[in-house]
């Protein structure tokens, strides 16, 4: 009988000679299938009426991808968006309804960047939309791109990782060396999530869900870039597969 877990994965909508795809980066999909051992489909990004908890329950694990998007500040309360920063409402209103519904059924759920940012509006917490802007942070914004991918994805600074915490537990070691490529960030933590990582300056990095019954991690930064040279997130990915393994043989015996 083949095990082999579904992992249903966030889309973004890309306006392509103004005709819309669903997108994802290659190196998410890469990531899921070397690190974790699963099998990706990419979830479209439809918008409400979707019944994405109906596809949901075919899956095995969640996982939310990054973008150069941003959610739309009024999801948390925010103020008005600032000029130049983009959106992608069809993505918020496909993912924000469904983060809830796949914590309380079970779902192993791993989120990145903009993921991480979903799982906490999501559950009721807000974000700064321009954490270079706020006193007390540092610049947390990538490198120049023209620089090429590899110092764009670089290493950039340390994270504290909470004592007695689960990504403590994966790494063997207070702090790992992480990339940053954010300009948004944690305003107010959610309830229910307790923080995994904080940068040096206080900014959380990386939380779970206190109440899951399984996985459900989000990180800031991005594991997935050249995820098998990476000793930290090659485990990241390893523990988010065997949640999703074990989903999946449980859903082959019912």
């Amino acid at each position: 009988m083949n095990t082999t877990p579904i992992v249903a994965v966030s889309a973004c909508v890309k306006s392509i000679k103004d005709i819309n795809f669903h997108a994802v980066a290659d190196r998410y999909l890469a990531a899921l299938v070397q690190a974790s051992g699963v099998s990706p489909i990419i979830l479209p990004a439809q918008g409400y009426g979707l019944h994405t908890e109906n596809l949901l329950e075919l899956c095995d694990g969640l996982f939310l991808s990054g973008s150069p998007s941003n959610i739309e500040p009024h999801h948390y309360d925010g103020t008005p968006s600032i000029d130049g920063t983009l959106h992608d409402s069809y993505r918020d209103a496909t993912i924000l309804p469904l983060v809830r519904h796949a914590i309380d059924t079970g779902v192993p759920v791993l989120a990145i960047c903009r993921g991480f940012q979903e799982m906490n509006v999501a559950l009721g917490g807000t974000l700064h939309q321009r954490v270079h802007e706020v006193e007390g942070y540092t610049d947390h914004r990538a490198p120049d791109i023209n620089k090429g991918y590899d110092i764009y994805y670089g290493l950039s600074h340390d994270v504290n990782l909470t004592p007695g915490g689960m990504l403590e537990a994966i790494a063997g070691s207070p702090s790992i060396t992480v990339n940053s490529l954010h300009s948004q960030g944690v305003d107010q933590l959610a309830p229910g999530l307790g923080i995994e990582a904080s940068d040096p300056d206080g900014l959380i990095e990386a939380f779970h869900v206190k109440d899951a019954t399984t996985f459900a991690v989000g990180v800031q930064w991005h594991p997935e870039w050249k995820v098998m040279e990476n000793t930290f997130s090659r485990a990241l990915f390893g523990e988010f597969g065997k949640a999703c393994k074990d989903r999946a043989k449980t859903r082959a015996t019912q």
